[in-house]
């Protein structure tokens, strides 16, 4: 029986301060230090959490910035490209509303022959 009681001091001298699953508090460090120390590692990471997060949204906010100038500049060449269009649809109104047949024949040729170049040209 005394030697079980020495097995249980030696055993217990030789983990002082472990525990499973984490370290005990031991008579140098008491709960509050260890709380508080659980609790500033814990703050550092949350710190490194906000700022990875804040440099993701900046990030975020620069891509967004460059996307909508890229979406105005695109809007800016859809209205220009709208008013040549509208443009060259009005010459073309103006050459069809003329009763000339001739005018009629020569446009509808050149487009056929345009097209037919075109054809041979990529095959």
């Amino acid at each position: 029986m005394n030697s079980r009681r020495e097995y249980r001091n030696n055993r217990s001298a030789l983990f002082d301060g472990i525990e499973e699953g984490g370290i005990r508090a031991s008579s140098s460090y008491s709960s509050h230090e260890i709380d508080e120390h659980d609790n500033d590692r814990a703050m550092d990471g949350l710190q490194d959490r906000v700022n990875m997060l804040k440099r993701l949204t900046g990030d975020i906010d620069e891509e967004v910035e460059g996307h909508n100038r890229m979406l105005d500049c695109m809007g800016n060449d859809m209205d220009s490209s709208r008013g040549v269009l509208s443009g060259t649809m009005d010459k073309f109104k103006m050459v069809f509303e003329t009763n000339s047949s001739w005018r009629t024949f020569s446009l509808v040729a050149v487009f056929v022959a345009i097209f037919l170049i075109v054809y041979y040209l990529t095959r």
